[in-house]
């Protein structure tokens, strides 16, 4: 439906004082964009800020009658939030309706209305409407239950299994994720609690870490940094890999993700490793397999570490065993 906001505005204000019209046009930003407090237009009038509030109430009152002509108007934004399970976001909702340059006209009509509620942002949400008190409800269920799951799966979702367990439509869904500030949506389209590294990343190497998700794969800093794209630079991308707990050197600048099972240290590290988990001793082959289950490197390399007699012996059946076991 196509609306000429300004026009409408115009007709509903056109009969109040000069001063009435300018308190309302200023308090909801019909001509600038900007909303204005009560103070700011309160020092322009030389009034207080309680008596611009008193003007603003009255002359929202005298045009309260005329609402019901623009029955239209407001149906069309029901049909709107109705599509969205009753509930939308509020800069969502304005410029679906108005778009950039007319969100403040919607806003004063959406206002004018009894049929519609707004909530204010919180620590939580952002500010959002509704129309029907379900809705609000339905939207608190969905972000408190879908918190719950995040955080105990501790793994990120998307939207169709992000759906699984309600009966919402998915236009509905995402209205209800939009309004909170602890769900986000991550550049991969995946749904997860705002602060994870995979929905708002914070610097290279959270962007580096989310590579590593996408690809399932080991990795050489170099292909990080040209995976990560925008410029990021290769030496910076090493650094960060290294100082990082999540990424483990597997190879010759290869890393793999510690969540994939990958234990940091050195091949001899490895190999000690590998003999403390058997608890018994292993033959050459054996530890030459776990050993490049783990690290990325020539076998001669892992036989060399192998025969540091300090760390490691061999017994008369020629398995190896830590010589401090």
């Amino acid at each position: 439906m196509q609306i000429n906001y300004s026009k409408t505005c115009s007709d509903l204000l056109k009969d109040l004082s000069d001063r009435t019209q300018d308190v309302i046009v200023r308090r909801f930003g019909l001509e600038s964009g900007t909303k204005e407090t009560l103070e700011s237009i309160g020092s322009s009038y030389g009034i207080t800020r309680e008596r611009v509030r008193q003007i603003e109430f009255n002359g929202l009152a005298e045009i309260d009658d005329k609402i019901q002509k623009n029955h239209p108007i407001f149906q069309n934004f029901k049909n709107v939030l109705d599509r969205s399970g009753g509930i939308k976001r509020e800069d969502i909702l304005l410029n679906q309706l108005g778009g950039e340059r007319f969100g403040p006209q919607a806003a004063f009509l959406l206002n004018m209305s009894p049929d519609f509620k707004r909530f204010s942002d919180t620590e939580k949400t952002y500010a959002f409407w509704i129309v029907g008190l379900d809705s609000w409800k339905m939207a608190k269920s969905i972000i408190k239950d879908l918190c719950q799951r995040f955080s105990k799966k501790r793994q990120t979702l998307s939207l169709e299994e992000c759906q699984s367990g309600f009966s919402i439509k998915p236009e509905a869904l995402v209205s209800c994720l939009e309004i909170s500030k602890e769900i986000g949506q991550g550049p991969d389209g995946k749904f997860g609690l705002r602060d994870w590294p995979e929905i708002n990343p914070r610097g290279v190497k959270d962007k580096a870490f989310l590579v590593f998700q996408r690809e399932k794969r080991p990795l050489h800093f170099s292909q990080v940094a040209n995976l990560i794209g925008d410029d990021a630079l290769v030496q910076t991308v090493h650094n960060e890999l290294i100082r990082d707990s999540r990424f483990v050197l597997i190879g010759r600048g290869i890393y793999a993700l510690t969540d994939w099972g990958y234990q940091p240290g050195t091949v001899k590290d490895v190999i000690s490793n590998v003999l403390t988990e058997a608890n018994a001793p292993l033959s050459k082959d054996e530890i030459l397999k776990k050993v490049s289950e783990q690290r990325i490197v020539k076998e001669n390399t892992i036989l060399l570490n192998l025969s540091n007699q300090k760390q490691f012996l061999r017994n008369s059946q020629g398995k190896y065993f830590l010589r401090d076991a």
